[in-house]
């Protein structure tokens, strides 16, 4: 596991450092924001991202299953929750109906590193529908499956498992074995456990995506994920654009997607 995995303050900057200087204006070159948006992060973690929104005087909500985090986020944050401009809610996304809880529909939603955690990806996309104002956004930035560390093994404390690619993909029951070999906590390996189960590859998002009725207006893969600007020092690089059109061999080489998908 990395330091910065476990220091939140850091990590919180990081993820606001890269909202403001990739996702925002990738978001802003495809679809223009408004005054006043309304921004919805599913998985928003200490809500590092949404900083970025609530400088451009967005109205943000952030969703999160943990509520430590939660605590953490209003403890980065507390201006903009004691104005109301940021709401943050510690619950599963499922179990809140926007026609009933909500005041309003959200111009963009925004899942970042989340839509490989979640199960029965199919099923998400439909219920999504019904947070999205006419018109709104979905932005979605996720490691491909197949890509050197798709399986999220960075986080474990082995430090030779933390750096090793690839190894994600050997068969279940090996995958465990190599894990528990490294010293491992249980509850590591059902975490990862779950990221394998529901890790998913560009070829299977987009699928979904035409199935539930949306459209892709801009897909951007990455060789160079732009958050590791600042994880490692190392530049934000597009994938080679003859290999960006490759199937399932563009996944293998690449560690980030960036999408933008609208309803049709």
């Amino acid at each position: 596991m990395f330091e910065f995995h476990q220091d939140k303050r850091v990590y919180f900057d990081y993820q606001y450092r890269t909202a403001k200087e990739y996702i925002l204006p990738y978001v802003r070159r495809h679809h223009p924001l408004p005054t006043d948006s309304k921004v919805l992060e599913i998985g928003c973690g200490e809500a590092g991202v949404l900083k970025a929104f609530l400088e451009e005087n967005c109205r943000c909500v952030g969703i999160e299953l943990h509520e430590s985090r939660i605590e953490t986020a209003k403890s980065f944050m507390p201006e903009p929750v004691a104005s109301g401009q940021l709401q943050l809610i510690a619950r599963n996304i499922y179990d809140i109906d926007p026609e009933k809880e909500l005041d309003f529909r959200f111009d963009l939603i925004i899942l970042k590193d989340v839509i490989e955690h979640i199960p029965n990806q199919d099923r998400f996309m439909h219920f999504l529908q019904a947070f999205l104002a006419p018109g709104g956004v979905v932005f979605f930035a996720f490691p491909p499956w197949y890509m050197p560390f798709g399986g999220h093994q960075q986080i474990c404390r082995n430090k030779w498992l933390s750096k090793l690619p690839y190894y994600h993909l050997l068969p279940t029951p090996l995958y465990h074995q190599v894990l528990r070999w490294g010293g491992e906590s249980a509850q590591t390996i059902q975490e990862l456990r779950e990221i394998k189960d529901t890790g998913i590859s560009i070829e299977r998002f987009e699928q979904i995506v035409h199935k539930r009725n949306y459209k892709v207006l801009q897909r951007q893969i990455f060789l160079i994920n732009p958050i590791y600007q600042f994880k490692f020092g190392w530049a934000p690089r597009t994938q080679n654009t003859i290999l960006s059109k490759l199937p399932y061999v563009r996944d293998f080489l690449s560690t980030a997607v960036y999408f933008l998908v609208t309803k049709k």
